[in-house]
């Protein structure tokens, strides 16, 4: 059974931290591309960073320079360190688990709620 369980979320002031956590488990984490995406009331998901099997990243451009996506292949964990946070960083945040093995095979967390107060 696949699970993607994120933790880490909360109520933050604008300018702080936080540390979002997606351990993995009953896929083959090492291969799969892992991604954080996020939805705010009334908006549609966004990809907002990636990383690959390869360690390759990349971000959306309203959190380059604030946001570091990381992973721990050891721990089957992806991790998205988010500084500086804005007012508008406010949303759901889930762990996304991109896999092509045979056939293109995609999962989802549940989500955690991140907000951010002015």
């Amino acid at each position: 059974q696949v699970q993607l369980v994120e933790s880490g979320g909360g109520l933050v002031q604008a300018g702080g931290s936080l540390r979002l956590s997606c351990a993995a488990s009953g896929i083959l984490f090492s291969i799969a591309t892992m991604g954080w995406y996020r939805q705010a009331p009334g908006k549609q998901r966004e990809l907002v960073a990636a990383i690959t099997s390869g360690g390759s990243t990349n971000y959306a451009d309203s959190v380059k320079g604030r946001f570091t996506i990381s992973r721990d292949n050891a721990r089957n964990t992806v991790y998205l360190q988010m500084n500086s946070l804005k007012p508008e960083d406010s949303a759901v945040y889930y762990c996304n688990a991109d896999l092509q093995v045979i056939r293109r095979v995609v999962y989802w967390g549940q989500g955690t709620q991140v907000t951010v107060s002015s």
